[in-house]
């Protein structure tokens, strides 16, 4: 269940507004990590605590229940960021994952690419996989299905879209697009000042 950080100090009408907001954020943060594999379940109930996503100015955040309870003690306009950002709502309200969430995910993803080290440096500047740089793909891909991208060495590299489904990526030509790119770790050098604001 997804809450904002000031949800017991708010009005009524911000409450209505915000238990819709909450359906709404669960129903897509659900789609969202199905899509890459990943259960919902297996992050919020971890060996190491109870841990929970809130939304808070726009981006959702995964963290623990204790650092929510400390994060509750800080005054909305000094807060910042608090946990790890999965993702952020765009203006006409769709949910984009952000590359910060990649090492959260990667380890629980179902789908999985991984790209030949001639390859890695194009996904990285933000270029699609082309077949010519796939290394291995794992079983029963489906077409447009979210997947994590690894490097031959196992690193996690970002999140893509695979354009093609297993079988597909088989007989495809080699300059065929294999796997559309989402987010990278690239970003954190590029899109530096947009991580946090």
């Amino acid at each position: 269940m997804l809450y904002t950080l000031s949800y017991e100090k708010s009005t009524t009408t911000d409450r209505r507004k915000m238990e819709i907001s909450f359906r709404k954020i669960n129903e897509i943060l659900w789609h969202t990590l199905y899509s890459i594999g990943v259960n919902v379940k297996l992050l919020i109930d971890r060996p190491d605590g109870t841990y929970c996503f809130r939304e808070y100015r726009g981006r959702v955040f995964y963290m623990s229940e204790k650092i929510l309870k400390l994060a509750e003690n800080v005054g909305a306009n000094n807060l910042v960021s608090v946990g790890t950002c999965i993702g952020k709502f765009t203006k006409t309200g769709k949910f984009n994952l952000t590359v910060t969430c990649l090492a959260l995910l990667a380890p629980y993803a179902q789908y999985k690419i991984w790209v030949k080290p001639s390859a890695e440096q194009q996904f990285l500047y933000g270029h699609h996989v082309l077949k010519s740089g796939l290394g291995r793909i794992t079983e029963n891909t489906p077409q447009y299905q979210g997947v994590v991208v690894f490097s031959m060495s196992d690193v996690p590299l970002g999140l893509g879209i695979s354009a093609k489904s297993t079988a597909e990526c088989k007989h495809a030509d080699p300059l065929t697009t294999i796997c559309f790119h989402v987010c990278d770790i690239g970003e954190y050098i590029r899109n530096e000042d947009a991580l946090v604001s």
